[in-house]
């Protein structure tokens, strides 16, 4: 890899796959892990609002999720359903995210997840790209990594 490129400072796939083997089905692992805990958080919710969320439920659950998953990201570069598969995102420059580029992370993400064609090209991307990253990540500059692969 050429020492002037935007990814020069995060693991190169043909040098260093471990980072990125098995990273699109970990993602969608990790995917359903986390939503099954927003949903959780969400039914959590409902009772304190006299039932009333039920009115609302969809705009509710992207409520969580949004904050569940800028919460998390900002934290540890990591969900918790990522944390359980052993992922974490890296910014271009190779450090965690902060809580501004786990905020576009976790905006782009929304978006991108009420559409389905970028939601179609995402998967695609993740699943025949080098470095394993979805639609939001090339844009943004972020990559998501096996945390095994550091050892």
């Amino acid at each position: 890899m050429l020492a002037d490129s935007p990814y020069s400072r995060l693991p190169d796939p043909a040098l260093q796959p471990e980072f990125y083997r098995d990273v699109p089905a970990k993602r969608l692992v990790a995917w359903v892990i986390d939503t099954v805990i927003v949903a959780l958080l969400t039914a959590l919710a409902v009772p304190f609002t006299a039932f009333l969320a039920l009115l609302f439920l969809p705009l509710l659950f992207m409520a969580v999720n949004f904050l569940y998953r800028w919460a998390t990201l900002s934290a540890r570069s990591a969900t918790w359903g990522m944390r359980f598969v052993a992922l974490e995102f890296r910014r271009l420059d190779g450090r965690g995210f902060d809580p501004v580029t786990a905020f576009a992370h976790t905006l782009v993400y929304t978006v991108s997840i009420a559409m389905v064609l970028p939601q179609l090209v995402s998967v695609v991307m993740m699943a025949t790209g080098a470095r394993a990253q979805g639609l939001g990540d090339r844009l943004l500059g972020t990559v998501a990594l096996n945390q095994s692969g550091r050892h």
